[in-house]
């Protein structure tokens, strides 16, 4: 009997992945970057360093859990703490639904708190969650329809390579190498099983 949960493969082919199977996969080698901790990770630093305008950490601490006898996590919980608060960011395989199809709960996406009001950005949701001192109640924002050469990251790439324009946002270097470093220190912290500097790298 199938568990209640999605797992896939290379075209979203429907899997109930058992060890042998897992121990196939790429996903569950630790050399070849597999585990959702590497695999995962960098997506939500690097767009959690751009929200922060670039703020780097002072230190980082994860705990991560996996299935016994697998090389790698399938779920991490890292904290990165910085001079005027903290950033979470939470990988995990085997939600109950798809991501890209249903939305688990949790839900996948993004929750960000500032001084005057809070956003809630979920993958692939038409709108974005906003409350604000005014309207603590909250309010639907449809999103944005992203323009030509902006509406993915490779064409972003592209555009900026063909206008001479710097790279900007989370796919620039310079942020981009913050999140970096912020997946190293959590690998680090994991396997330590402890809180861990920011890796300068």
């Amino acid at each position: 009997m199938k568990r209640p949960w999605l797992f896939h493969g290379a075209d979203k082919v429907e899997l109930d992945p058992g060890p042998e199977q897992k121990k196939k996969s790429w996903w569950y080698s630790k050399e070849a970057g597999g585990g959702s901790l590497r695999d995962y990770l960098g997506y939500g630093t690097t767009l959690g360093t751009w929200f922060n305008g670039g703020k780097i950490p002072i230190e980082v601490t994860t705990v991560a859990t996996g299935t016994p006898g697998l090389e790698v996590d399938e779920h991490s919980v890292t904290i990165a703490r910085y001079s005027d608060g903290l950033s979470r960011f939470e990988t995990r395989w085997g939600t109950f639904t798809d991501p890209w199809t249903n939305q688990p709960q949790p839900k996948c996406g993004f929750n960000i708190r500032g001084t005057c009001g809070t956003i809630s950005s979920y993958d692939y949701e038409p709108a974005i969650r906003i409350q604000t001192l005014g309207k603590p109640e909250g309010f639907d924002q449809p999103v944005d329809a992203l323009p030509e050469g902006e509406r993915n990251g490779i064409e972003y790439m592209i555009q900026c390579l063909e206008k001479n324009r710097p790279i900007e946002g989370p796919l620039s270097p310079e942020i981009a190498r913050i999140g970096q470093q912020i997946v190293d220190s959590a690998i680090l912290s994991a396997e330590r099983k402890a809180t861990q500097l920011l890796v300068e790298r």
